[in-house]
Formats: structure tokens, C-alpha cells, sequence
């Protein structure tokens, strides 16, 4: 499979952690026109230098190749698969159909949707048996997150780099919070 970008945690120091230096969640859209959303994920990622890989995959343009994307993807050592599309948004849970690996589905508001609605009840409203974590509309980089989270359950260094980093987030908001209040 050809991949329009992999990344692999490369510090030299890093390089022994499997979490680090592997392939493990795989990003994938229905169109290039979902990447500007989808980048999110990646930056996510990256920022908890997590190996992963990019590609366009449409279900409905490209059935054979999503198919044999999910159905092969655990075998290639990946972990979690982030799936992104618009519209109908089929994507997400053919994955899930063909797949023993967790899918996390993000809705993108594209040109042709319905507010993006027709997104969100597209990949949020699966059948039992075939589940799809849904995230927000537009919601990538909470995707990359999740999916960093789900790698965590094993992996304490991991883990605690997402205490970390929503630490981080909490002393953004206090700090944002002591600024507005010394503003007013």
C-alpha cells in the first residue's frame, strides 16, 4: 500500500520503545479534500511521538482497497485505525465491519453535507456488533488523542505523558482564568 505520509518517532533515544519507532494507528479519509481536518490527528501524533500513516481509502470509490486495508491492517502491526469522511461517511464502519482493530470515526462537515449532520449519524448510528468511537465534527485531533489513550492502556510511559499533557491543559485554563480576572 502506498502511503502519502508515514511517520515514525526517530529520536535516537526513543528508538527502543515499540510505541515509538513502529507504525501503530493508521489515519485514514474518504478524500484529500478531508486532510486540512485530518492533519489534526497527525499533529497529535507527532506530539506524543506516536508512529503512524496517511491515506486516502473511500468506501465508495475504492471499495476493494478499504477492504483490504481493514482486513490486513492488524496484520501489518497497526494498533488503531482513525477513520475521517464526510457526507454519507460509509468509511468509518466498513473499516469496523472488516477489522478486529478499534476504529475511531471522525465526521467531517463537507462541501455536499447536510451541516454536517449526515456525517455524525452516518458513523455514529452502527449496528450492534460493529461499534465505531465517534469523536466531534471535525473532531480530529481529540481522535489522535483517543487513540494515544487507547495505546496507553499498556504502556505507563505513555500514560503518563497524557496525565501530562492534560495537566497542561488544566494551568492553560487557570492561567487564562488569573489573566482574565486581573483584566477585569
Amino acid at each position: 500500500m502506498q502511503y502519502l505520509k508515514r511517520f515514525q518517532g526517530l529520536t535516537q533515544e526513543k528508538r527502543s520503545d515499540k510505541y515509538m519507532s513502529e507504525i501503530l494507528v493508521s489515519i485514514v479519509m474518504g478524500s484529500d479534500s478531508d486532510l486540512p481536518i485530518m492533519k489534526e490527528a497527525a499533529e497529535m501524533l507527532k506530539y506524543f511521538n506516536i508512529g503512524y500513516e496517511i491515506d486516502v481509502c473511500s468506501a465508495h470509490r475504492t471499495p476493494e482497497k478499504a477492504i483490504d486495508f481493514a482486513k490486513n491492517a492488524h496484520k501489518r502491526g497497526i494498533k488503531v485505525i482513525i477513520a475521517g469522511a464526510g457526507g454519507a461517511a460509509h468509511l468509518p464502519g466498513v473499516l469496523a465491519a472488516m477489522t478486529p482493530l478499534p476504529v475511531i470515526g471522525v465526521p467531517i462537515k463537507a462541501s455536499i453535507s447536510i451541516d454536517g449532520w449526515d456525517s455524525i449519524l452516518s458513523i455514529l448510528q452502527m449496528p450492534a456488533g460493529i461499534p465505531v468511537a465517534t469523536v466531534a465534527l471535525n473532531g480530529a485531533k481529540n481522535a489522535g488523542i483517543l487513540a494515544v489513550q487507547i495505546l496507553s492502556t499498556d504502556n505507563e510511559e505513555l500514560r503518563n505523558k497524557i496525565i501530562d499533557y492534560k495537566e497542561k491543559l488544566k494551568d492553560s485554563v487557570l492561567e487564562k482564568s488569573k489573566k482574565m480576572k486581573e483584566e477585569l
